[in-house]
């Protein structure tokens, strides 16, 4: 049961961080997916620049507290899992009208 609140909270914590990220941008890294003369299409990747660092940072701790074979492959579920959940909301995509 800790198994299931621990994934489901990382995968909460990746969510907002991917979203945050995307909505307020750290870094400033845009890619120009789509321009046309009406409209630009955006990809404003700090959020998911964001949430890798935090993965990492997880998992450095999982490993640091030996934990990583338990806890690692748990924690790349979240991490799968919240990536997917951030694009199919399209998180960090911005579309821009002239």
């Amino acid at each position: 049961m800790k198994k299931v609140i621990s994934v489901f909270l990382q995968f909460v914590l990746f969510l907002f961080v991917f979203g945050a990220g995307s909505l307020f941008p750290v870094f400033h890294i845009e890619h120009v997916i789509l321009a046309t003369p009406g409209t630009t299409r955006i990809f404003v990747a700090d959020g998911l620049i964001l949430m890798l660092a935090f993965f990492v940072l997880i998992l450095l701790v999982e490993a640091l507290r030996k934990r990583i074979v338990s806890s690692g492959p748990w924690t790349t579920a979240a991490f799968i899992l919240a990536t997917a959940a951030g694009f199919w909301m399209e998180f960090g995509f911005k579309t821009i009208s002239r």
